[in-house]
């Protein structure tokens, strides 16, 4: 069950949420590093001196993964929410992380939330009433976070503050008929994957469709990279198959290169 695809450092990575790993692959293929996290949702980002903030979703927990291979408590979330927290996202030295607000797959609540994580430790809830928060991305320059609302079909921007807060909300892009999960940065826009529709889609803010990426299973996630960052990796996996722990590994990773075809 991968999820979690980013490019960082010369290099693929991203989380098997049902093996409990993150993952890092050399351009060649070759398994660079596996770093073991207790629970799901997995997610992770890098702060501005290298080190590694992942997520213990089910745990409620912001974990450092130390340069001696161990992974120490970053910040304790529950505080602000037993459900399961989700997307980490850096920015400078801060890092936002949002929450589902629900216990999935109950029943759905507009209940989600963005925490901001500071040097010192300390969290603050930024964002509210969010439904079904997933992906994240920082956009114009670092000014603007845009979070994926799973189960409302947009993508919502906020500015964000000199102390990090996040304020001006509002729709940066109508996505009718699909559910954005993961998302990331692309040409003139923001690339989205969408689980139920088995695509990739490139939307610039207003929601005009710049690009499809039409593929064989559903898709979870995406990052673009490689080395001339002309390529789109794309997690993929049977859904919702791939939750049966009794059933064969059908996870994949689709690279699509941007300048041609998958």
């Amino acid at each position: 069950m991968g999820e979690s695809a980013r490019w960082h450092g010369g290099r693929f990575w991203f989380a098997d949420w049902l093996q409990g790993h993150i993952h890092a692959i050399d351009p060649d293929g070759t398994a660079h590093q596996s770093i073991g996290v207790p629970t799901f949702p997995i997610t992770f980002d890098w702060l501005p001196d290298g080190h590694l903030l992942i997520v213990s979703g089910s745990e409620c927990k912001m974990l450092s993964f130390t340069p001696a291979g161990t992974l120490e408590p970053a910040a304790d979330l529950s505080r602000w929410s037993t459900a399961p927290w989700n997307e980490v996202l850096t920015h400078g030295p801060n890092a936002y992380v949002n929450c589902i607000g629900f216990t999935f797959p109950g029943p759905s609540e507009v209940a989600g939330m963005i925490a901001l994580l500071t040097p010192d430790g300390d969290t603050r809830v930024v964002a509210r009433e969010l439904a079904f928060p997933n992906g994240m991305v920082i956009m114009d320059d670092g000014g603007t976070l845009v979070v994926a609302e799973s189960h409302a079909g947009c993508l919502t921007a906020f500015d964000i503050g000199v102390d990090g807060s996040l304020g001006n909300r509002r729709q940066w892009a109508a996505v009718p008929g699909s559910a954005p999960d993961g998302i990331c940065a692309g040409d003139g826009g923001i690339w989205y994957a969408d689980v139920a529709n088995k695509h990739c889609v490139l939307v610039a803010a207003g929601g005009k469709v710049l690009r499809t990426v039409q593929l064989e299973q559903s898709c979870f996630s995406c990052a673009v990279g490689g080395d001339d960052m002309d390529t789109l990796f794309v997690m993929c996996a049977d859904w919702p198959a791939v939750m049966d722990p009794a059933g064969a590994p059908r996870g994949t990773v689709v690279a699509v290169n941007l300048k041609g075809k998958p």
